[in-house]
């Protein structure tokens, strides 16, 4: 069994970066903290930083310990809570994966109504690939994902995907770079920089197809897995970007960029992957019920 007070060291060095400032925020000595996180290692059999003189950079297995290791403490923490209160949980817990290709406009608007449930819930979201998030939700380390694709076909994961809204797709530049473009839309796109969301997205492939049935050309200049950096690329000039249409404004009002032209033969979709086909979690069913009820303004 793992001791805690180990592990407890290891995270503060991984904090810290290193064991002089771990050591210092301890009131060990640096050589005691040493010898414990050495102890650690030693116990389950793999090394858990890169020594490079006085920096500890976390191995592989490092920061997959170090995920766990937060966890532990923080359902501790949580526990503690609890059981000062008369064992009755004050909350819900609705832990949610959000694939790193879904914008941050899309997935607020999609979870806010679960902070305004009659009972109290704490939301906990978690941004990744949606291969990591499928694999989190089938050892139950969260309740739901959202996506804008549904499951993968031959995964083996078991899971059901609940189509939530779907949208036009918008091309959107900023004011300087669409003042450059001439002609109609979309023939005043080619030879123009383009920024596209990561292989993890549909549009990945989805919008350069398009693009090239209408005999447009490209210049692909950025790829992008998080949506809010391609959008932040695109406020700076760096090229035309997609968006759906129904976030429109939230688009516009953040990055002060401007509407070129639509694509109405591309839909972008997104869903609620869940465990189980019948939605059980209140904060999952309210989700659904808000995004089948037209949560989003104007979609299209």
């Amino acid at each position: 069994m793992l001791n805690f007070k180990h592990l407890h060291y290891f995270v503060s060095v991984a904090r810290e970066g290193g064991i002089i400032r771990a050591a210092e925020r301890l009131h060990l000595a640096p050589q005691t903290l040493s010898g414990q996180v050495s102890q650690l290692e030693e116990r389950i059999g793999v090394m858990l930083f890169n020594r490079t003189g006085r920096r500890m950079e976390l191995t592989a297995a490092g920061k997959l310990a170090l995920s766990y290791a937060e966890e532990i403490f923080q359902t501790g923490a949580e526990l503690e809570e609890i059981l000062r209160q008369g064992g009755e949980e004050p909350f819900v817990t609705f832990r949610v994966g959000i694939s790193d290709v879904v914008p941050k406009f899309v997935a607020h608007r999609l979870l806010a109504p679960v902070l305004d449930l009659p009972e109290a819930v704490r939301l906990v979201c978690q941004e990744d690939r949606l291969e990591r998030l499928l694999a989190e939700m089938a050892i139950h380390r969260i309740d739901m994902v959202l996506a804008d694709r549904p499951m993968p076909p031959g995964t083996e994961i078991k899971g059901y995907s609940h189509p939530l809204w779907e949208s036009a797709v918008a091309i959107m530049a900023s004011p300087e770079l669409t003042r450059k473009l001439k002609g109609r839309f979309p023939e005043n796109l080619n030879g123009e920089p383009l920024l596209l969301p990561g292989k993890d997205s549909a549009l990945h492939g989805a919008l350069p197809r398009w693009l090239e049935r209408q005999g447009v050309w490209m210049r692909i200049v950025g790829e992008f897995d998080d949506s809010a950096l391609m959008k932040a690329f695109g406020e700076g000039g760096a090229g035309v970007f997609p968006s759906a249409t129904a976030s429109l404004p939230d688009v516009v009002a953040h990055y002060k960029v401007e509407q070129i032209g639509v694509i109405d033969e591309i839909r972008e979709r997104y869903f609620l992957i869940s465990p189980e086909r019948r939605l059980t979690h209140p904060a999952a069913r309210v989700v659904s019920e808000h995004a089948r009820a037209g949560l989003f303004a104007a979609p299209t």
